[in-house]
């Protein structure tokens, strides 16, 4: 049978929205137990409207808030209360990892920093995800990805033609990419405990995340000390990485950055003929044309619909993707056959398909735990695994730990 391979790890999840959230779903996918702490209103994403992301329909619940909190229990603790920071602090001494996206002001007021969380557990992961990282001058400033991730990385300055204004990114574009680096770390932080016996500190940013991603224009940055030429489309140094309409209004896009792929580009296209064009010889002449290279692309792309282009370039072994409507993404036959998507029961809302985990690994017991809880559904369980009576939890609820 196969192996869960964080089976027996407790995790304690004290964060909202997206990246840390997003974190803890997949550890939960790993086989880990994790607990979620809401205050008594529930993590603001639960509540998040569909009209504010672009969408017209009624789920009943926010999907993305059910997609990044599958397979967890859900506690309530109104963290404004002594009491309820006590019953925190209890649960981090029993978890193997604390993932958190408070800034450090905020784990300092709720008696949850890493100092105070080690000297009770010395063994825990302490992982810890913000906008800006936990040292420096921003350490305490609240960021979403569209401000870490996207416009401080240097990302969104680059996302726009000249004289355009910057493009933003949509939910979460930045937050899933530093969930997994956030798990990455954790995963490594486990192993060095499995060395060592010793807890660590695990910091990831989603600033710090963008511009990793970012990384061919950061390094050549970091080395020439310029910032990259922004150029309209019709500009581009190789017109062969261009998006292009197709005669049906489908926009297939391009990528093929090497001097190799321009010959069989050209006899894919019928236009053999610009293989002799002196104008076009080397990628430096085809470069400094560009501006006329482009509209010739662009006109013989208009002659043919997207099926046939498809066709043309499969048999030539181009490379190029379409630029598909989610609708299209989410029925995609590679992306089924990979096994992509599953599907989940849920009592109130049905059963819908949901992401499954973002990787595979043969052999190994990974895939969605189950539904996204109910707010505070499992605070008496969560308890009760703790060791607290029901005396002991009637005295905490006395006194508003749990709102």
């Amino acid at each position: 049978m196969a192996a869960a391979p964080l089976e027996g790890i407790r995790v304690l999840e004290v964060a909202n929205w997206l990246a840390g959230p997003s974190c803890a779903a997949l550890l939960s996918d790993l086989g880990a137990n994790v607990v979620k702490v809401e205050p008594p209103q529930g993590d603001p994403y639960r509540h998040l409207l569909m009209s504010t992301v672009g969408y017209d329909f009624d789920f009943g619940s926010c999907p993305g808030f059910e997609l990044d909190n599958r397979g967890k229990r859900s506690i309530v603790l109104d963290l404004d209360r002594p009491s309820a920071r006590e019953v925190l602090l209890k649960l981090a001494a029993s978890a193997d990892i604390l993932v958190t996206n408070l800034v450090p002001e905020r784990r300092e007021k709720y008696g949850i920093s890493f100092e105070a969380v080690q000297a009770a557990n010395p063994r825990a992961i302490y992982a810890s995800v913000t906008g800006f990282g936990s040292q420096g001058p921003d350490a305490n400033r609240p960021g979403w990805d569209h401000t870490g991730f996207w416009a401080r990385s240097g990302i969104m300055g680059l996302m726009a033609e000249p004289g355009s204004p910057p493009t933003t990114c949509r939910g979460g574009m930045g937050d899933h990419p530093t969930g997994l680096n956030l798990l990455a770390a954790i995963l490594v932080a486990l192993r060095l405990r499995d060395q060592t016996g010793e807890g660590q500190f695990v910091d990831v940013s989603l600033q710090q995340t963008g511009m990793w991603a970012l990384g061919l224009d950061m390094q050549s940055a970091l080395i020439s000390r310029q910032d990259p030429a922004r150029k309209t489309r019709r500009e581009a140094a190789n017109p062969l990485t261009s998006p292009y309409l197709c005669r049906d209004g489908r926009w297939i896009f391009l990528l093929m950055p090497t001097a190799d792929y321009w010959p069989r580009f050209c006899r894919a296209l019928e236009r053999a003929a610009w293989l002799d064009d002196e104008r076009l010889q080397s990628p430096e002449d085809r470069v400094a044309h560009t501006e006329e290279l482009m509209p010739m692309v662009e006109d013989r792309f208009r002659q043919k619909d997207y099926a046939e282009w498809v066709e043309i370039f499969d048999e030539a072994r181009l490379i190029y993707s379409p630029v598909p409507r989610l609708t299209e993404v989410i029925e995609d036959p590679q992306a089924r056959a990979m096994g992509v998507f599953t599907a989940v029961d849920h009592p109130r809302l049905g059963r819908y398909e949901t992401l499954g985990t973002p990787f595979n690994i043969q052999g190994a017991d990974i895939g969605v735990r189950g539904r996204s809880p109910a707010l505070g559904e499992h605070t008496l369980s969560v308890l009760e695994d703790l060791g607290l009576d029901p005396e002991q939890v009637a005295e905490y609820a006395a006194a508003g730990a749990f709102g």
